[in-house]
């Protein structure tokens, strides 16, 4: 039975990785169980973590924080990692609404806790603990207990509170989201709403019959429009022409234009006429179009590339060809002069096949590097975002500190490094398998160790007298914000679901709800969401927590 033991009562790393094993094998199998259409995928994990601490199975605590704290670290980071892309574009369109949304959600959830503070009798302190446990907001809970250990008062209430209402706390969201989705959501909110011209490509064929045109160089049309397209083909006179700068546009020649859809209308005014056929369908064999000019797709692998703009390369000039397209990771990006090549992005080249294998050995098109993971950038990153999460920072009339903490600092970190690390001659790329990996085990880990903690003391906090209502407490306090604003930010019609599911999860700092997200809703807008509120939101909550113990109780 020595054997037993070892996996399951005696304290080591042995039984502390057996134990987190078994645990999120059977959360993971399990969350893949459908009851009427509904699973909850990798959140089940915290379940089975709530089920093992309340049959007293336990783990070495240094084992377990460990775990969790690198498990929450490497997800945030990870995520940010992904994201950072689209970040900057979210941010000019989007942001400043999504986190005024995100100031909403926790002003309404305050102000309903101070209102039950009066109702239910329940103290400040105990309040604070419940409302942390309810948005699941431990850095939060920190904060309070310093000012009220500064104000010498009592913080056990606090932390009780948080442990039994943060089980129901993890799970009222995604509650909240399968709430509004069976109620409020038509087909056409599941649909996603793009607002950033980079990620809205658009191939369409034209014919010149503009006069103001004709006659111009394609370089003298688009310095006089101001317009961002690119011309990939031109057909004459039953010829194919790879289109130069130095092209001189003819009445009738047929083009083929890649630009954004708002540009469109210019295009048709720009150069006359519109053919209608569709260029953007999923599959299109471009190289049956004509035999003398061929598109192919080449991997960006050459190193010191990382970083340059692309009118910087020459393309045109120095190898006969024409980039139209540029896929980063998911998202389509339109070939301007201006943009800035990253290591691994995949460029739609066109020219005739000599030409374009001399750009293929410019740019390197090295399918085997690109399944190196880059583990050296990634805890490098990782380890840049947990020293900035541990920087104090003062603000005025506050007792102790605000630090952004292991979740706040690495998904700041990762979107830094994401979205501005090419520029920064950094080498950021990592596969979208590997990424989904890194998200899947960190939360995985996290899930475990969180659910494991909070199994313990659960039922038995649970029977106390005040038990059963403090979780009732925090049930609504947790899910009536998000229904409120949700439904408001529904009939706007300003967001897909997507992106509120994942405004939602940034404002209540729940990372196991935006894995039912994105497990559910097709598109990255949830995450991307996610990370834009996230941080100020849990920066918030933190300061918030403290003013109301300072204000009310000191």
């Amino acid at each position: 039975m020595d054997w037993i033991n070892s996996l399951f009562i005696d304290h080591t790393p042995v039984q502390t990785c057996f134990l987190l094993s078994l645990i999120v094998s059977i959360g993971v199998f399990m969350g893949k169980v459908r009851i009427k259409g509904i699973s909850l995928g990798v959140a089940f994990v915290f379940f089975m973590g709530i089920v093992a601490g309340s049959l007293h199975l336990e783990a070495d605590p240094g084992m377990t924080s460990f775990a969790e704290t690198f498990g929450l670290s490497i997800f945030v980071y990870a995520l940010g990692l992904h994201v950072g892309p689209n970040f900057v574009g979210l941010m000019r369109d989007e942001g400043i609404a999504l986190n005024l949304w995100g100031f909403a959600i926790i002003l309404l959830g305050t102000v309903m806790a101070l209102v039950l503070c009066l109702v239910t009798g329940i103290t400040i302190p105990d309040m604070v603990g419940i409302l942390c446990g309810a948005t699941t907001n431990t850095p939060a809970l920190g904060a309070a207990q310093q000012a009220l250990i500064s104000a010498h008062v009592s913080s056990s209430g606090a932390a009780l509170g948080c442990a039994v209402t943060y089980p129901l706390g993890v799970v009222g969201v995604i509650f909240a989201m399968i709430l509004l989705r069976k109620t409020l959501v038509k087909p056409e909110d599941l649909i996603p709403h793009s607002h950033s011209d980079e990620d809205n490509t658009y191939i369409g064929q034209f014919v010149v019959v503009n006069p103001a045109i004709v006659g111009l160089t394609i370089a003298e049309i688009a310095q006089t429009s101001q317009r961002h397209f690119i011309i990939s083909r031109i057909w004459r006179n039953g010829k194919v022409i790879v289109p130069m700068a130095q092209t001189v546009m003819m009445e009738n020649d047929n083009i083929l234009i890649v630009t954004t859809r708002d540009e469109v209308p210019v295009m048709d005014i720009l150069f006359g006429k519109h053919v209608e056929k569709d260029w953007n369908r999923d599959k299109i064999d471009w190289n049956a179009i004509d035999s003398t000019v061929e598109s192919r797709v080449i991997v960006m692998t050459r190193t010191k590339l990382n970083s340059k703009t692309l009118g910087s390369l020459h393309m045109r000039e120095t190898y006969g060809v024409n980039v139209s397209r540029i896929m980063r990771g998911d998202i389509k990006l339109l070939a301007t002069d201006s943009l800035h090549l990253q290591y691994g992005d995949r460029l739609t080249v066109v020219g005739t096949p000599e030409d374009i294998d001399h750009a293929e050995a410019f740019l390197g098109n090295a399918m085997g590097r690109l399944n190196e993971p880059n583990l050296g950038a990634i805890f490098f990153g990782l380890l840049m975002g947990l020293a900035l999460g541990m920087i104090p920072i003062s603000l005025p009339g506050m007792s102790s500190p605000v630090k952004l903490g292991i979740a706040g600092g690495p998904i700041i970190m990762g979107i830094i490094v994401g979205a501005l690390g090419s520029r920064l001659r950094v080498i950021t790329y990592t596969t979208r398998s590997a990424s989904l990996m890194l998200r899947k085990l960190g939360l995985s880990l996290y899930l475990a160790c969180l659910g494991l903690s909070a199994g313990k003391d659960f039922l038995s906090t649970v029977v106390r007298p005040e038990g059963l209502m403090w979780v009732g407490i925090g049930l609504v306090l947790t899910m009536l914000p998000l229904l409120i604003i949700g439904a408001v930010a529904l009939k706007t019609k300003k967001f897909d679901f997507g992106t509120i599911c994942g405004l939602l999860c940034g404002a209540m700092a729940n990372p196991m709800a935006l894995s039912y997200a994105n497990e559910t809703i097709k598109g990255d807008r949830a995450a991307v969401a996610y990370t834009s509120v996230y941080p100020l939101g849990m920066f918030i909550r933190v300061v918030i927590a403290q003013i109301i113990i300072m204000t009310l109780v000191c």
